[in-house]
This record gives C-alpha cells, sequence and structure tokens, in this order.
C-alpha cells in the first residue's frame, strides 16, 4: 500500500488538529474553563468514528461519480494557480448550498441535527460529524466535474476545506482582525452558527469564505449583548450516540403521522425545522422576525420614556 502527497498531507494536517484539541483540553481542565465534558467528548469521538465508516463505505462510489461526470466537462483550466483558486472558492460556495440545504429542509436536518446537539462548543465539536452526510454530499458537488475539476482535486480540495472548518469550533479565539473577519469564517462566526439563541438561528453557514453569507443574507455577527447559548432549541434528553444521530427522524415521523393531507405531509418533509400543518410550532425565520419587532417595540418605548423623563425634568 503507497501513500500519495495528498494522503500525507491531509493525515498531517488532520493529525495537527487532534494535537490542537489536545492542547485546547488541557487548557480547559487546568483552567476550569468548562469546555469539554467526559461524555460530550466520548460522543464527538463516537460520532466521528461512525462518519469515518460511511465515508470510506462511499469513497469509491463518490469517486467514480465525479470521475465519469468528469468526462462531460464544459471546459478546461490549464494554469495551476487559476485552477486551485477557483476550485476552492467554487467548491467553498457549493458547501454553503449544501449547509444551507442542511438547515432549511426538514429531512436533510434530520441528519445534519447530530453535529449541532452538542451544548459545548470546542474542537472536538467539529468531530461530531453529520454521519449520513457523504450518501448525498457528492450530488451537490457534481458541478464541479462538470467545470472540469478532477475527481480527485475536487475530494482533496474537500478534505482541507473541512480541516479547516474544524478549526472555528473553539471558544479559546476571540474576534480576529476586521479585514480576516469579513473575509473568512472565524471562530466568532461559527459560535453563532452553533448557538441556539433565536437572533442566531440558521446563521454563517459557510466552512472556509464568510462573503457567501454576506452576500446570501445569512451572515450574524456575534454580540455581546446577545450572549451565544449552545445546542438546539429543544435539546434532546436521551444524549446517547444513537439518539444523537436518529432522534429528529423519529420526530419527524410523529410529525408527519399528525395530518392525513398528503401533501401536509411532504410539506413536513421538504420544509424548514419547526414548520407545522397547524401552526403549533414556527420556523426560524418567524421567531427571528418576532423578536427583532419586540426588539423594536422595546426600544421605541425606551426612546418614548426618555422623552417623557427629560421633557418633564426641563419643567421642573
Amino acid at each position: 500500500m503507497t501513500f500519495t502527497g495528498s494522503d500525507i498531507s491531509v493525515g498531517t494536517l488532520f493529525s495537527f488538529v487532534i494535537v490542537l484539541a489536545i492542547v485546547e483540553m488541557y487548557f480547559s481542565y487546568a483552567h476550569n474553563k468548562q469546555l469539554y465534558t467526559k461524555k460530550d467528548t466520548w460522543n464527538n469521538i463516537y460520532l466521528m468514528t461512525c462518519a469515518v465508516l460511511v465515508n470510506l463505505t462511499m469513497k469509491f462510489a463518490t469517486f467514480y461519480l465525479l470521475d465519469y461526470c468528469y468526462q462531460f466537462r464544459f471546459f478546461e483550466i490549464h494554469n495551476t494557480w487559476l485552477y486551485w483558486i477557483l476550485l476552492v472558492l467554487a467548491q467553498d460556495l457549493l458547501y454553503w448550498f449544501l449547509h444551507t440545504t442542511g438547515h432549511y429542509v426538514r429531512f436533510f436536518w434530520a441528519m445534519h441535527v447530530t453535529h449541532h446537539s452538542s451544548e459545548h462548543f470546542n474542537l472536538t465539536t467539529g468531530f461530531r460529524s453529520t454521519v449520513f452526510e457523504p450518501l448525498y454530499r457528492v450530488f451537490f458537488y457534481l458541478p464541479l466535474a462538470f467545470m472540469g475539476f478532477h475527481a480527485m482535486d475536487i475530494l482533496f480540495a474537500y478534505l482541507i476545506t473541512q480541516i479547516y472548518g474544524n478549526l472555528v469550533h473553539t471558544r479559546t479565539v476571540g474576534k480576529l482582525h476586521p479585514i480576516f473577519e469579513y473575509i473568512f469564517v472565524t471562530p466568532s462566526h461559527h459560535r453563532v452558527h452553533h448557538a441556539c439563541n433565536i437572533r442566531y438561528l440558521d446563521k454563517n453557514m459557510g466552512m472556509v469564505l464568510i462573503i457567501w453569507d454576506r452576500i446570501f443574507g445569512t451572515f450574524q455577527e456575534e454580540l455581546p449583548e446577545d450572549e451565544i447559548k449552545y445546542g438546539l432549541t429543544t435539546q434532546v434528553e436521551d444524549t446517547g450516540a444513537f439518539n444523537l444521530i436518529f432522534h429528529e427522524f423519529i420526530a419527524l415521523k410523529k410529525d408527519i403521522q399528525k395530518t392525513n393531507n398528503f401533501w401536509n405531509k411532504i410539506k413536513y418533509i421538504v420544509n424548514p425545522p419547526g414548520w407545522s400543518h397547524d401552526g403549533s410550532t414556527q420556523i426560524a425565520k418567524t421567531m427571528r422576525k418576532e423578536l427583532m419587532e419586540t426588539e423594536k417595540k422595546n426600544h421605541a418605548i425606551g426612546n418614548s420614556v426618555k422623552v417623557f423623563s427629560s421633557s418633564y425634568q426641563s419643567k421642573i
């Protein structure tokens, strides 16, 4: 068995992430930061193992599908620098669509929710992978093959950007330089993404570049007045690894059974999480709109009180 330069590069970088996680873990315990708990960390490792096994199972099918589509490429890019820059940019953009689908379509959220189920946020949270994502991820990356990118290069670019995506799962790094914060996904941006605060739901979907979120209107800055709470809006009681993978599928099945209308059943599958045929639950967009309206009203009332107070004092 031989290892290619790509294998060695990815292995080295992934090992670096593991070392950083161990350092952060030591820092947390040494300074009583409580960033880690044993059960949560072991769940992250277990779920990562499951995801790796699914990835390995799908590896050859993914490669051959991308390689097959490459035969029908529309054009070729011969300049090496341009080739890799465009590949990373296009791959990161397509990941934004993949990730957004995982948040806005209930069926895909049932798979992606595993990654968001931890009430902690640390470097091992990045290991808590969407276990079944390898089953459908390739279909989002097929355009890359038609754009003239080789299958192995697509897979390599994904692994590199995935490693970057793991590094932003940390609370030990504050906000970075404004220019970097404007262009790239940072720990601050990704803390927002993992928050269950209404303001932060379904925000900051990017892997490497945050500019996609700025363009498509899904960007949200981390605000000091809205301290982040991690996890799900309704946290699961059973934090066993099996339940973390399948609990949303079970909830989806129960919701589908609440209605006899065929189209409502379909809507439960394809609409955003929180949609209900009777309005008993709300999607994140609706909850966020209500929050904004409440804050706007409270702000207006606050300003009115200040004006009245100032006017009253001037008459005394």
